[in-house]
């Protein structure tokens, strides 16, 4: 138990460290934000400054520096209106002043005065005032640079990239753990294959002394179907976690294989049909083993939907002369279209036993090892369903 504290200790103390780092780089962030702003407003005070000395009543004062000042700023969006408000200059703004406020265009005045209500809200006037009086002659209204406002949406780049960085993290995690404990089930899987062929050998050996016993032979050989049908089970478990051989079958001959097992021993009350001539040869590469699994678990979804009772078709036709299908068909209580693909889902179940798997393992065994599809054809609530799988035609 010390092993799995340590790593849960150790998750933690790396999902707090990374909260402190992201903390402590917000922190800066507003501090260098808030410095920056004061400078910006440090820049329109002497900018404020500058252009009261440019209205001197001294004509012999030289004005050189204020004249740089007021052309070195670049990059902090101003207006300069008079004491009224009405708008007198502009700066740095989507135009530069080419006319009086007056003989601008509507859409331009329109622009000028939706800067000013933002300018406004954004930072406190600077007052001009006469020359020689404390009368105010003149207000500077700014907002913030363009690279402040960038500056603003740094904390939340950085959270995004943070986020998604998680993200990564939990996915490449989840896929670690989802993968050991596919490698556990498949483990387990091969363990029990490997436990069931020792009494499977035992039982072989008792077959032959019943027919020594001079047993009925029917009996015998029904008894010999289900010796092989667990040896078949045997072998699909041994299957699991590894790549299955693909080898070039008839798909006619294999399908009716299955069929004619659950056609023996399901319920007298569903009427079976094999809607397709067996001696028709339609070759595909599977492994058999599986293959034979694909079709069980359809045909006992199917004999499920119907509750042991109706009508089962399974038909094998080529497709488009590229491919081979497989429908199989009841007459059950269908599914509704919202449902087509969640059915495939593990875990995903209708019944109150079962563990919702024969479904999710039927599109893996025929997509991931077949490379075919697995899909329901057609449904229709309250008269059937019809599954298709398709494989590539040799």
């Amino acid at each position: 138990m010390i092993l799995p504290l340590n790593k849960n200790a150790l998750r933690w103390v790396v999902i707090i460290a990374a909260f402190l780092v992201v903390a402590l780089i917000l922190w800066n962030t507003n501090i260098f934000f808030q410095k920056f702003k004061l400078e910006e407003r440090a820049k329109m005070e002497v900018l404020a400054i500058a252009i009261k000395n440019m209205s001197s009543p001294d004509l012999d004062m030289d004005i050189v520096l204020e004249d740089k000042i007021i052309q070195s700023n670049k990059n902090i969006p101003m207006i300069l209106t008079d004491k009224d408000g009405n708008i007198e200059r502009w700066g740095n703004l989507k135009f530069e002043r080419i006319a009086n406020f007056d003989d601008l265009a509507t859409d331009q005045r329109m622009y000028l005065t939706k800067q000013l209500a933002i300018m406004k809200s954004e930072n406190e006037p600077l007052f001009i005032s006469e020359y020689d009086s404390e009368t105010i002659r003149s207000k500077i209204y700014y907002r913030d640079s363009d690279i402040l406002n960038k500056l603003q949406y740094y904390p939340i780049a950085l959270l995004l990239i943070l986020l998604l960085f998680g993200t990564v993290i939990y996915l490449v995690f989840k896929s670690n753990k989802v993968a050991e404990q596919n490698k556990l089930w498949a483990g387990m899987a091969k363990e029990t294959a490997h436990q069931i062929g020792t009494p499977l050998s035992s039982l072989l050996g008792w077959v032959e002394i019943l027919r020594m016993d001079n047993t009925e032979e029917s009996t015998v050989v029904e008894i010999e179907k289900d010796i092989e049908r667990l040896n078949t089970i045997a072998d699909r478990f041994s299957k699991i976690g590894s790549i299955p051989k693909l080898t070039r079958h008839n798909i006619v001959t294999e399908t009716k294989k299955s069929y004619d097992y659950y056609a023996s021993r399901a319920s007298k009350l569903i009427d079976f049909h094999f809607d397709t001539d067996k001696d028709l040869k339609i070759y595909a590469m599977i492994n058999p083993q599986l293959f034979s699994w694909v079709i069980e678990n359809l045909v006992k979804n199917a004999i499920d939907a119907m509750d042991g009772k109706g009508t089962l078709r399974i038909e094998v036709q080529p497709k488009n002369n590229k491919y081979v299908q497989v429908l199989v068909s009841d007459s059950g209580k269908g599914i509704p279209k919202s449902m087509y693909s969640k059915i495939f889902d593990p875990g995903y179940t209708t019944k109150r036993r079962g563990w919702g798997l024969g479904l999710s393992l039927t599109k893996r065994i025929i997509e991931d090892y077949h490379s075919g599809k697995v899909l329901v054809e057609k449904s229709e609530i309250d008269k059937g369903t019809s599954m298709s799988v398709l494989l590539k035609e040799i």
